[in-house]
């Protein structure tokens, strides 16, 4: 048997953490003591590390709560229920990844379009870019002469002067 804080840190979690899977119905202690305190058997600690184990992999609480039913009434669900889950989480975290890798592309250009140099902004690429509708980025052309060294910033990198446009 268990008090909050014991299985709260057999699981290496905050008690806190058990307290919202009690309130979201995911996680019950077995019983009270006179005194009022939340007791927690061996069977609800399997229960916190499964529902600890769905949360690393990413699911929510809804689906760790349908993933819990399933769990408890596994004679009457079939495999399909679960992978049918499984792979409509898996599908969300490949149209998460894809879209991230658009965000990283689409940031990766207007970095490379910019160049970073130490002239006002009126004319940065990346501000226009983003400010007009198109998706297109131009490329700005500033050359730099190293040799007008002007300060130092305070990261230790030397900004230098640019010289032309």
């Amino acid at each position: 048997m268990y008090r909050i804080g014991e299985l709260a840190d057999l699981c290496e979690v905050k008690a806190d953490t058990l307290r919202f899977y009690e309130k979201h119905g995911l996680l019950a202690p077995s019983s009270r003591t006179e005194s009022g305190y939340r007791v927690y058997t061996e069977a609800d600690a399997a229960r916190l590390r499964f529902i600890l184990r769905e949360k690393a992999v990413g699911f929510t609480l809804n689906e760790i709560s349908e993933l819990l039913s399933i769990e408890l009434d596994k004679s009457n669900r079939v495999c399909a229920d679960v992978k049918g889950m499984v792979d409509c989480k898996l599908a969300q975290v490949q149209a998460k990844i894809a879209e991230l890798n658009h965000f990283q592309a689409s940031l990766q250009s207007l970095s490379d379009a910019c160049c970073g140099g130490p002239r006002s902004a009126e004319h940065c690429s990346i501000l226009e870019a983003l400010e007009s509708s198109t998706e297109r980025v131009r490329v700005e052309h500033h050359s730099h002469n190293v040799n007008q060294y002007q300060a130092q910033n305070n990261h230790g990198k030397a900004i230098y002067e640019e010289s032309g446009n």
